[in-house]
């Protein structure tokens, strides 16, 4: 995949999980209707002078579930965020 995102832009892949409930209960992906709000961080856009970019590739960060754009690109969905629109970074 070739896209570079452009001045504080990060594109970001979501961490898709299936999830066992505390019950014991196991949920696939598929069942979840709501978007995942961890992503992965898989492009980072040029530094902009004016603002700090402080996510890296391969972070994983946490991200408002309608913030950003989401497209796709070879069957795979993507986000393309502000840099101030990521939350947090997920240690």
């Amino acid at each position: 995949m070739n896209i570079q995102p452009l001045a504080d832009r990060v594109l970001l892949k979501a961490i898709e999980k299936d999830s066992i409930t505390d019950s014991g209960i196991y949920l696939p992906e598929s069942a979840n209707k709501e978007k995942p709000y961890i992503y992965e961080v898989v492009a980072v856009g040029e530094w902009a002078p004016e603002k700090k970019i402080n996510v890296q590739i391969w972070d994983k960060v946490l991200c408002g579930q309608y913030s950003g754009d989401e497209i796709k690109l070879e069957w795979e969905e993507f986000k393309i965020v502000a840099n101030e629109y990521i939350l947090a970074i997920v240690k």
